[in-house]
């Protein structure tokens, strides 16, 4: 752990000040997990390193690989529409929304709450639109249920059973939409008005999942070696270039993320490529509500992950945890 040590203390820093209510973090390479610890405690629960936790966003990426995994099968392109799967969609709209839209957060599908009461598919085909596809990019979590619906047209499987079959040839055995296996509890959630169980009901393709640390780190491990070329993992290397490709280029960013934030959108990817803050800006992953944190930093040769339980985070700059980790190599 030596080398990555500033950033564990970054993590029992903010523990320890009550930023954070837990806080386990994991470091790899390509060689495997390099540093892993857990701090804080959520009700009298201390954290540990292989305790599961609420990924939320970071959902978005197993759904991308999985939506990759169709492509490289020639079950879909980014070109598809969704109409192919959801006929009903192209009715309400004269523009044609496609799966590189959905991706990249650019389909302009009005956004509903976390935990819609009408259902994410219902959610998915409400009519109107925020604006036209591609003219813009606005953040979207309903667009993966679009993702999900071509995926199981396409394939005949749903998303997180395509997950089910690619997330244990890596080791990453504890994926789940089960909150049975009790994941630590989101601190703010219900004062923020969301209710976890109904949360739950839904299977959101775009933020229901549940992991480990240790599984995100076996995804960096395998994401690593495949940018370096090794086949075999759970998409092919030329299939992860592609993912990491910019697909919003210099369109208008609206709220939550304008321009300033420094960010670009792959293919479910979130790519950091202009963020002011960072020391390395070759990095490429996702976030989470609750304050979950996977990044892989494929020059440096390195992945991360935070885990932590409150959506409202003050005086939290996970930008210093970047940059740490990044200089501990």
């Amino acid at each position: 752990m030596t080398g990555y040590g500033a950033a564990f203390d970054w993590a029992r820093r903010h523990v320890e000040a009550g930023r954070l209510p837990t806080a386990v973090v994991g470091v790899a390479t390509a060689a495997g997990v390099a540093a892993l610890d857990a701090f804080g405690a959520t009700d009298g629960r201390t954290a540990r390193v292989d305790d599961p936790y609420w990924l939320f966003s970071i959902t978005k990426v197993l759904t991308g690989l999985t939506a990759a995994r169709a492509i490289e099968r020639g079950l879909l392109t980014t070109e598809t529409p969704l109409a192919a799967a959801v006929p009903e969609f192209a009715s309400g709209r004269e523009d044609v929304v496609r799966l590189r839209h959905l991706v990249s957060h650019t389909s302009g599908i009005r956004e509903p709450t976390l935990d819609p009461a009408e259902g994410l598919r219902a959610a998915l085909r409400a009519p109107g639109r925020d604006f036209a596809a591609g003219t813009a990019s606005r953040y979207s979590t309903v667009a993966f249920q679009g993702i999900a619906e071509l995926v199981r047209h396409t394939t005949g499987q749903d998303w997180d059973a395509d997950v089910a079959v690619w997330a244990p040839a890596l080791g990453a055995n504890g994926f789940t939409l089960d909150p049975a296996v009790d994941p630590h509890a989101v601190v703010d959630a219900e004062r923020l008005g969301l209710d976890m169980r109904g949360f739950a009901s839904h299977r959101n393709p775009g933020a229901g999942m549940i992991g480990t640390a240790a599984d995100l780190l076996a995804l960096g491990t395998a994401l690593l070696r495949i940018g370096e070329g090794e086949a075999g993992g759970v998409v092919q290397p030329p299939t992860l270039a592609m993912m990491r490709r910019p697909l919003t280029g210099d369109i208008p960013r609206l709220e939550p993320y304008p321009a300033g934030r420094g960010q670009d959108w792959g293919l479910t990817f979130n790519l950091r490529t202009r963020a002011p803050g960072l020391i390395d800006r070759d990095v490429f992953g996702h976030a989470g509500w609750a304050g979950t944190e996977f990044w892989v930093h494929p020059t440096a040769g390195v992945a991360y992950v935070l885990l932590t339980n409150a959506a409202e985070r003050p005086g939290v700059d996970v930008d210093e945890l970047d940059n740490a980790v990044v200089a501990g190599v």
